[in-house]
């Protein structure tokens, strides 16, 4: 019964580590949309105001306030990367230790099968 309980709380944790990575994951691709609208937005206020330059007196705040943002958030996604590789290899570690789990207690129903026949016998 040991053995029953050690698997069903690593399948809990390879769905729980599934369950980061794929969190993980949409983060990323929410970051990666935020910063692709940022873009935009700084590409058409630069068109509408006519000034491209960063340092120029009159470049609009808004388009600095949003080349922040965007500046942020794709510091943000190198950072949420990292996190996806370590969390990626958890997940493998988990899933080894479940297949590890599943094997022992596979070998241990089949010891179980075996031994009333030996004690018959004797």
């Amino acid at each position: 019964m040991k053995r029953d309980n050690m698997v069903r709380l690593t399948r809990f944790k390879v769905l729980e580590k599934r369950r980061q990575v794929e969190q993980l994951e949409l983060m990323l691709q929410d970051f990666s949309r935020m910063a692709g609208e940022l873009d935009a937005q700084i590409l058409n206020e630069e068109k509408k105001s006519g000034i491209t330059d960063i340092n120029h007196f009159a470049y609009s705040t808004f388009a600095k306030a949003a080349r922040l943002r965007r500046d942020n958030l794709q510091n943000s996604a190198k950072d949420l990367k990292v996190q996806i590789n370590a969390a990626r290899l958890s997940l493998e570690e988990a899933e080894a230790e479940l297949d590890h789990a599943e094997k022992m207690e596979q070998r241990d129903g089949l010891r179980e099968d075996s031994e009333p026949r030996r004690s018959a016998i004797a």
